[in-house]
């Protein structure tokens, strides 16, 4: 049977819903006895300088001609065609959402992504799109056919429900890297709207993938005079995580686009009501009766939803319930695991067991 090489760049274990999406399944092929290995490419992607190129191409190059290259699409999107052609026979893209979506490129590098992610996609003989929505974007804006797209959603473990945080101020809960696609500047003049209530937020995500605009955020809360009642926890473990999940009463979610949206499921499958907006798969997933869904970048919209669920702890409290319901219906990693394996090893005569 071939191995799976799944090349990544960068650090593996950064905090982000990428990268665990990439470490859950090594964890998960490691434990059903599927080869395969993590091959570590250089940083700097989605914007490679020449050194960080021709190290990604040794790195290919020393792989056996009968592995399967499965590439994450942080670096795939980024390949030059030069780079993708030599190993089109083998190659395996994993796509989360096209790189040239990514909010807060200039024109020009939108552009230049764009081309270069169709045409590196062209030389892949199968592509993983995690979400439903990504697939149709591939298809719709990059010419991709459907036989070629295999759809992997991300998988949700089971988690004990949330117990909120008491009495006291509300807690809400946001977690994602502090990067313009969040839409945290968004969350906070929605919250500024809403003063008059009892709250509190915690945002739970790394500053470092976009320092700029995580010091613009730090300068926003406290303009906005709300630095005593956000809290920004920067990256934390998964066991603080979990406790943030424990005590947190509502999960909001502001981004302007995701490709999945991953912590909505997380916060689902600990039975937490949300309000979210409609910019992603995850934001589908969440059953109306558990989550209110608003347009994105619309700040007014998102102050209202909040309001209305701080307002109202009956409405709050069924859709908890209706949280709680669902949660037991969400895919799980073993599955999100075989079926890329499948993707990457079919070739008529290897099935994953």
């Amino acid at each position: 049977m071939s191995t799976i090489v799944f090349a990544i760049p960068g650090d593996i274990d950064l905090p982000t819903g990428g990268y665990g999406y990439d470490r859950r399944l090594l964890h998960e092929w490691r434990e059903a006895g599927i080869e395969a290995r993590h091959l570590a490419l250089p940083g700097g992607f989605p914007f490679p300088d020449e050194a960080a190129l021709a190290r990604t191409e040794e790195l290919l190059a020393t792989t056996s001609q009968g592995d399967v290259l499965l590439v994450d699409g942080l670096a795939f999107g980024a390949f030059p065609e030069a780079l993708a052609a030599p190993f089109s026979g083998r190659l395996v893209a994993l796509v989360h959402h096209p790189l040239a979506l990514e909010t807060g490129l200039a024109p020009q590098q939108a552009e230049a992504l764009r081309q270069s992610e169709r045409a590196a996609l062209g030389h892949a003989r199968c592509i993983v799109a995690s979400s439903p929505s990504t697939a149709a974007i591939l298809t719709g804006d990059f010419g991709i056919t459907a036989d070629r797209i295999v759809t992997a959603e991300p998988g949700v473990d089971p988690a004990p429900r949330a117990a909120g945080g008491g009495a006291g101020p509300l807690r809400l809960l946001a977690v994602g890297s502090l990067i313009p696609r969040k839409g945290y500047d968004v969350l906070i003049d929605a919250l500024l709207g809403i003063a008059d209530r009892d709250w509190l937020l915690t945002i739970a995500g790394s500053p470092d993938h976009a320092p700029e605009t995580a010091a613009a955020l730090g300068a926003r809360i406290e303009a906005a005079g709300l630095a005593d009642r956000i809290l920004l926890a920067g990256a934390v473990a998964p066991g603080k995580l979990d406790e943030l999940y424990e005590k947190a009463d509502l999960f909001v979610m502001p981004s302007l686009f995701e490709g999945y949206g991953m912590v909505l499921t997380e916060a689902l499958a600990r039975g937490l009501p949300v309000v979210c907006t409609q910019a992603g798969a995850g934001a589908d997933r969440m059953p109306d009766t558990a989550a209110l869904k608003v347009a994105p970048g619309d700040a007014a919209a998102l102050a209202k939803a909040l309001a209305r669920l701080i307002d109202a702890p009956a409405e709050r409290q069924a859709r908890a319930e209706a949280a709680w319901a669902a949660s037991g219906s969400l895919p799980r990693w073993q599955d999100t695991a075989r079926i890329v394996a499948e993707a990457c090893l079919r070739s008529g005569s290897q099935k994953v067991g």
